[in-house]
């Protein structure tokens, strides 16, 4: 039996959800949030240009790009790819024409390098 579950179509689908600010020109929806040891998942949607800087995974992160393309020093990743991003790997993400992210971090990252704008 799942912990919890969650049905996003009777309110027109994730497109629809309450988001709130998460960094400059990202917002953030919380499906679960970070508790105790457990791992948190958000959808994350960017406006076009924006970014989130250099920061490094202190747990396993998987990504699933619902929609747009969201990029990072090792490319570009399109509507339907599927990101895993190891313990301990380091990145920033940005994205140039905005796109929405279904997130899971096993552990809040953290932050390298702060904006630079």
């Amino acid at each position: 039996m799942p912990e919890t579950t969650r049905d996003f179509s009777p309110s027109g689908g994730w497109k629809d959800l309450a988001y709130e600010a998460f960094r400059q020109g990202v917002t953030i929806h919380w499906i679960k949030r970070f508790d105790g040891d457990q791992p948190g998942v958000a959808l994350l949607k960017y406006e076009s240009g924006a970014s989130v800087p250099r920061h490094r995974h202190e747990g396993l992160e998987t990504i699933l790009v619902l929609e747009g393309v969201q990029s990072d020093e090792t490319g570009d990743y399109g509507e339907g790819r599927y990101i895993v991003n190891a313990m301990g790997t380091e990145h920033s993400v940005w994205s140039k024409a905005g796109c929405v992210v279904l997130i899971q971090w096993d552990r809040p990252v953290t932050i390298l390098e702060e904006d630079r704008t």
